[in-house]
């Protein structure tokens, strides 16, 4: 059987910051998903984005309760993209689940996500036909900017489609060929083609705490989705340099008539501030939207990996084993950390016998998965 046909394994990928409210609340539902799916091994893949309110130590108590729990302690906060991204490239066998950690897409809904993915298609993505709990300037402002990235870009990214999809073996292969360091994963999804479907459902209120993504973050991540996956902005700024400039040679040719066959004088003052005040925003405008391009060349012109590796911790494992590599460095693997793990993700042994490092300078033995608990 191929590896695109290949139906028996799943990992479920959260990437999680700041949520040890939501976890405790979260992983229930799925596990109890999990365990509702027939001829499916399973297991679930915690990526920590850097927190700082006790997350890593909640997801440690949960792996040591559910042995098919793995974790990924990034070094840092590298935002939701990246670990993402960390998260995915230690899937190395069977399709990926993608799931948000405040419990907003409900894990209910495995089963029919994999239902699809068992009829052959390679993305299967949730579209929110309501959004429970959120404000009615947050549902504007994701309408418009989806209204705007479908009429400027050629990437399809469907309306109301976020991160709360499952991704096929293949899939997954191209993804981790894509290694630009400003990510618009909802983009990439898109950009990699392969058979998609829709899956309407309905989001529901976070379970706890309040959102990481202000609308000024939105703001932001408006901007990389549309300048990463599409040079409209330059080609307008263009066309408002050269309407502006056809504007001023018009109305030059107004002054000269009116002055050369009436003899109306022009106010000299307030016409030039007007025009002076107008160019320079015109400028301003185009600079900034040029800027925000050799902004993006630059960092990627810096090579810097996606995201560190602090803590990789397989299945059965222990939280103590550290790992302080690069990550997302590789077309094939997550990096130097993640092709380590990735090889203990497969096997599922927890690497038994194979030490970790401590900053100091000693040695963190692993135990291996019959240690576990």
């Amino acid at each position: 059987m191929t590896e695109r046909h290949r139906h028996d394994q799943l990992t479920v990928v959260v990437a999680a910051c700041n949520e040890a409210e939501s976890l405790p609340l979260l992983h229930p539902r799925i596990r109890a998903a999990l365990d509702g799916l027939e001829g499916l091994r399973t297991r679930v893949l915690y990526v920590d984005d850097g927190s700082h309110d006790g997350t890593w130590e909640v997801l440690c108590r949960i792996a040591a309760q559910d042995p098919e729990v793995s974790l990924l302690r990034l070094s840092r906060n590298f935002g939701k993209e990246a670990a993402l991204t960390a998260g995915l490239d230690l899937v190395e066998e069977g399709a990926a689940m993608i799931l948000d950690a405040d419990g907003q897409d409900p894990p209910e809904l495995i089963g029919q996500f994999v239902a699809r993915w068992r009829e052959g298609y390679d993305d299967v993505y949730g579209i929110r036909v309501a959004r429970d709990g959120e404000s009615w300037v947050r549902r504007a402002a994701a309408a418009a900017f989806y209204r705007i990235i479908g009429r400027l870009s050629h990437t399809p990214v469907p309306a109301d489609a976020g991160d709360y999809r499952l991704l096929s073996p293949r899939v997954l292969a191209a993804l981790r060929q894509l290694r630009e360091r400003h990510r618009f994963m909802k983009g990439l999804f898109g950009w990699v083609g392969f058979r998609r479907i829709a899956l309407p459902y309905r989001r529901a209120p976070r379970l706890a705490g309040r959102s990481k993504f202000s609308l000024w973050r939105l703001w932001n991540f408006a901007l990389e989705g549309i300048t990463s996956f599409s040079t409209a902005p330059l080609r307008l700024a263009t066309y408002l340099g050269l309407f502006t400039a056809a504007a001023a040679f018009a109305g030059g040719v107004v002054v000269v008539a009116k002055t050369l066959l009436w003899g109306d004088r022009v106010a000299g003052w307030p016409t030039m501030m007007v025009v002076i005040l107008f160019l320079g925003g015109v400028q301003l405008i185009a600079l900034g939207l040029i800027g925000e391009y050799l902004g993006r060349l630059y960092e990627e012109a810096k090579q810097r990996p996606l995201y560190l590796v602090d803590t990789w911790r397989p299945a059965a494992g222990v939280c103590s084993a550290q790992h302080s590599a690069e990550g997302g460095d590789h077309a094939h693997g997550a990096s130097t950390a993640g092709g380590k793990a990735g090889r203990d993700f497969r096997g599922g042994t927890g690497g038994a016998g194979d030490p970790g490092h401590r900053p100091d300078g000693g040695e963190v033995h692993r135990r291996g998965a019959g240690d576990a608990r």
